[in-house]
């Protein structure tokens, strides 16, 4: 299926620019391996003048024109883009397809999505009016208090390729209601749809500066801007290993970060469960999005009483999904990202081979495939804590097993990992789920299934899966800072030192 990529420049100020070095990155199809269209490549010089662009922004007419704005001025702009969002939604969702691999159906959910989040943060834009000089109970009574929340200023935003426009709604929609001016950096392994939003801003009027996208490589864009001294805080979804680079460019002039990093999560299957219930809610923590997702519930935990049975159901439903071209009907797992990361996916199976694991199912490309970055969904048992597979995070459709024999023994290998981004627990005794809840250092645990995401709830991880939330109330609050404001409202001196009048 032909779909035309708009050919698009850097959008900095309102306005398309073409980058300073004139560079631009291919667009592969990772169903096809074919390029299909290129991205512009921004470099340390677009930053600067993107940077120089939301400053202005943000101070422009003294902050009235947007910074300081009423949360209702900013809210008509969200919405309009929500609207816009809803409109394009077959187009966006069709070019989210050829760039990432995404099946049809989840793409389109996820355009709903970025919709539905827009709308959500205009709503709590508007509620921010009435929050504003919040008082505070203070002790004394010649003393009056009260609370400002002021955008936090210039924020960096830096978004993974898994879910390339949803990702980077979830920061520019909070930004954006907190009053800050933002410079966006997409992956440059799937950046078409963070273009169109840039489209989608000036066609509704936004105002220059205040959104400002830059696509490019990672030490070339997005490295600058996490180091910038004029960016007030970064945001950032993707790796660990870059997440730790972020805070040491940050440290130098303490600059606020929030991360949401890596995760390797673990899913407990107690013996009272649905077996096919199970399995499904299994298969979805893993393999949805190909796999492709930080909160991946990757380490299934299996009670040993049903541990035969339900690997025989898992196998079964694990063969009944359609690996194919995203576009086809009933596609539900579609290629990998690209040709490094397939690459890696497939290097992991391989080391798990050779350290012993058992390649139950899947872990190849599928013979009806000639073409594309395609792996079979792939569950590797006979695991011990040590391997690699255990350990890592893959970031494709992998999941391996290990068994367990009681309640703490299945605590303690939930918990034998660097990561707490998510976790899951499936059980019909819900008395069993919430002390399993309780005892898993996860920023999520989901009870009798896994994966659900809202908008409303918070989102964000423990230990080396970062720190912050995003989402809900708690998103806003990431790009707000609070001053205190107190007020002597006595008519007496305040009598702490001798008055010089007195003596």
């Amino acid at each position: 299926m032909a779909i035309a990529i708009p050919h698009r420049l850097l959008f900095i100020d309102g306005e398309w620019r073409e980058p300073t070095q004139r560079k631009r990155i291919p667009i592969v199809n990772p169903s096809t391996e074919e390029v299909i269209g290129h991205i512009p490549a921004a470099t340390a010089e677009d930053v600067n003048i993107a940077v120089d662009a939301a400053r202005r922004a943000f101070a422009r007419n003294k902050g009235k024109d947007w910074a300081s704005a009423s949360g209702a001025h900013r809210a008509k702009y969200l919405r309009a883009i929500a609207a816009k969002i809803t409109e394009r939604k077959s187009e966006l969702a069709k070019l989210e397809i050829i760039d990432c691999g995404k099946p049809l159906e989840e793409a389109a959910w996820d355009i709903d999505d970025v919709a539905s989040c827009f709308k959500y943060y205009a709503d709590l834009a508007e509620g921010l009016d009435a929050k504003q000089k919040a008082p505070v109970s203070l002790p004394m009574q010649q003393f009056k208090c009260h609370v400002l929340k002021e955008p936090i200023g210039v924020v960096g935003l830096i978004t993974p390729w898994n879910y390339p426009l949803l990702m980077a709604t979830w920061k520019v929609a909070p930004a954006l209601a907190a009053g800050c001016t933002a410079i966006l950096k997409p992956s440059e392994l799937a950046s078409i749809t963070c273009l169109e939003l840039a489209e989608v801003c000036r066609e509704v009027g936004l105002p220059p500066g205040v959104l400002n996208i830059l696509t490019g490589l990672g030490p070339e864009a997005g490295a600058p801007l996490a180091s910038h001294p004029h960016v007030d805080k970064v945001a950032f979804t993707g790796s660990t290993a870059t997440g730790s680079k972020i805070m040491t460019a940050a440290a130098p002039i303490i600059k606020p970060v929030t991360l949401e990093l890596g995760g390797k999560s673990p899913i407990l299957v107690f013996e009272d469960v649905d077996l096919d219930k199970a399995a499904e809610w299994t298969i979805f923590g893993c393999f949805w999005t190909n796999g492709q997702m930080c909160s991946a519930t990757s380490r299934l935990l299996v009670h040993e009483g049903i541990a035969t049975e339900f690997l025989d159901r898992l196998v079964k439903w694990s063969k009944n999904i359609k690996v194919s071209d995203p576009f086809e009907e009933g596609c539900r797992l579609g290629p990998i990202v690209s040709a490094g990361q397939y690459e890696k996916v497939m290097n992991f199976i391989s080391t798990a081979k050779n350290e012993g694991a058992t390649i139950l199912c899947g872990g190849v490309r599928p013979q009806h495939l000639k073409k594309g970055y395609f792996v079979e969904p792939t569950i590797i048992t006979d695991v011990t804590t040590s391997m690699q597979i255990w350990r890592e995070e893959v970031f494709g459709p992998v999941l391996c097993v290990k068994t367990f024999s009681t309640e703490d023994e299945a605590i303690e290998l939930a918990n034998d990992t660097h990561y707490g981004l998510g976790a899951a627990v499936i059980s019909k005794d819900l008395e069993r789920c919430e002390r399993v809840t309780k005892a898993l250092p996860a920023g999520i645990v989901w009870i009798n299934c896994s994966q659900p995401c809202f908008c409303q709830a918070p989102w964000g991880g423990n230990k080396r899966s970062g720190f912050g939330r995003e989402l809900g109330e708690w998103g806003l609050e990431n790009y707000l800072s609070v001053k205190q404001v107190t007020e002597y409202t006595s008519d007496d001196p305040w009598g702490w030192y001798q008055s010089p009048a007195k003596l």
